[in-house]
């Protein structure tokens, strides 16, 4: 078996799904992207884990599961970016004062692409957003002292830790009990008439999706990519230009501000019509607008409720802000980079593996949800955590023998041009395949709040 049927092995157990279907899956491509961790392996692995959770919806209204086929090299190569601009250049994804700083002690990472977080993240430092001034006033810090001063303003920051100090950390310990994935059946809403056709498993199936960077609206791009409806919504002042053409593919994007009484009824009216709802918001911010849970599954019975979280839903640091990036600096990620290059500063991973991963692992969840409501009537809810798929990462190092992946060709890319709103685009290739059928995708890649906020 190699590694990444182990890994596929792994992930589709964790999610529910039975151990004979991972034979189904099958693997095609050499070498690997660099990094002391199995990365590509891993890519390919959660890729075909969503793959799988398409066969097995298919199964359940046709004769036999389809095959499942994953390209681990173009599988690495949508961990990266997955869109080719022509004549127009995305913008850059880091806020100029997002990096890796020394303090006195450590490395720490500021994360300030939000304007809130930067703001936060100057306020402690009290210096003004110039790379410099920031650099000399954390070296004034210990590590885990500015994290904590960050984090309590409201901004986003993780000092650098090896592995052993993670696993002994009380976060660390409380992440390595919580479940991969965790499922629970909530409220029934009667069998739906989904058609489940063979070539768009998911037509009919509506998707809203309140999520940001990144995993989760990779989720929903696969979503979209067998044909579910998905509707994004994004309040009216957030923008994230640098990520927005990669993940909006495929998607309408609308805005909707749920502070607002008439605006937040107008979701709920969404809401009551969706059949799944992926969302990336800290555990008490939807119950701070009146969203909690039993308010969504009576808004809406039988709905498909997939929930994503930085730092994990138990311990001190649960619901505590997190990206990939600052992930990979408590989990140790980033330190054993820095030892297994034998570089000098933090060495993350070649991608922000953490945030595909788990997408691939949402979507997964949410499509093995939509077959249980087709079987039963009842809805679920599933949550996941960047966190606790580091977990599954770090425990499997990379092979050092292993080739790096062939350079990208022209090859590689659909030969479709997709007319985003930006300007006319190639995609690469879908790096998996259903029943022989790739991922494919009606709408173009679009701005937020380019659509009205309705199905």
């Amino acid at each position: 078996m190699t590694l990444a049927h182990t890994l596929l092995t792994r992930f589709w157990s964790d999610i529910g799904g039975a151990p004979d279907d991972v034979r189904k899956a099958a693997f095609t491509g050499a070498g690997a992207l660099p990094s002391v961790f199995a990365v590509t392996d891993f890519a390919a692995a959660s890729i075909a884990a969503a793959g799988l959770a398409v066969s097995e919806l298919v199964a359940l209204r046709h004769d036999e599961a389809p095959s499942v086929t994953v390209d681990r090299r173009l599988a690495s190569l949508w961990f990266g970016t997955s869109l080719r601009p022509e004549g127009w250049n995305v913008p850059p994804p880091w806020d100029p004062i997002a990096g890796d700083y020394r303090a006195a002690d450590r490395w720490v990472r500021l994360h300030t692409n939000a304007p809130a977080h930067r703001e936060a993240a100057l306020a402690v430092l009290g210096v003004e957003a110039q790379k410099d001034a920031v650099a000399h006033a954390v070296a004034g810090w210990q590590a885990e002292e500015l994290e904590s001063a960050v984090v309590s303003r409201g901004g986003c920051a993780a000092a650098m830790m090896s592995q052993e100090e993670w696993r002994a950390h009380p976060q660390g310990r409380a992440v390595a009990a919580e479940p991969l994935l965790s499922r629970e059946v909530t409220t029934a809403g009667g069998v739906p008439a989904w058609p489940v056709p063979r070539e768009r498993p998911l037509r009919g199936i509506r998707v809203l999706d309140l999520t940001r960077v990144l995993a989760g609206p990779i989720a929903t791009r696969f979503l979209a990519g067998f044909g579910a409806e998905v509707l994004r919504i994004d309040p009216p002042w957030w923008e994230e230009p640098g990520v927005v053409p990669e993940v909006t593919l495929g998607k309408s994007c609308a805005r909707l501000d749920l502070r607002d009484g008439a605006q937040r009824a107008r979701f709920e009216e969404l809401l009551a019509d969706a059949d799944v709802l992926v969302h990336g918001y800290r555990p008490d911010a939807l119950a701070g607008l009146g969203l909690d849970e039993a308010r969504r599954r009576a808004l809406r019975p039988g709905l498909i409720d997939v929930a994503l979280d930085a730092y994990g839903w138990t311990g001190p640091w649960a619901g505590r802000r997190g990206f990939d990036s600052l992930v990979q600096m408590s989990t140790g990620i980033a330190e054993a980079g820095m030892r297994g290059f034998g570089r000098d500063r933090p060495t993350p991973l070649p991608v922000q593996a953490l945030d595909h991963a788990t997408g691939y692992l949402m979507a997964a969840a949410a499509i093995r949800a939509i077959g249980h409501r087709l079987r039963t009537g009842e809805g679920t809810q599933a949550r996941t955590s960047l966190a606790r798929v580091a977990a599954v990462l770090t425990a499997h190092p990379a092979d050092p023998a292993t080739a790096a992946i062939a350079p990208e060709t022209s090859c590689d890319l659909a030969p479709e041009t997709e007319a985003t709103a930006w300007g006319p685009a190639r995609r690469l290739r879908s790096p998996v395949t259903v029943g022989g059928l790739p991922l494919m995708w009606e709408r173009p890649a679009a701005a937020l709040g380019s659509s009205q906020p309705a199905w």
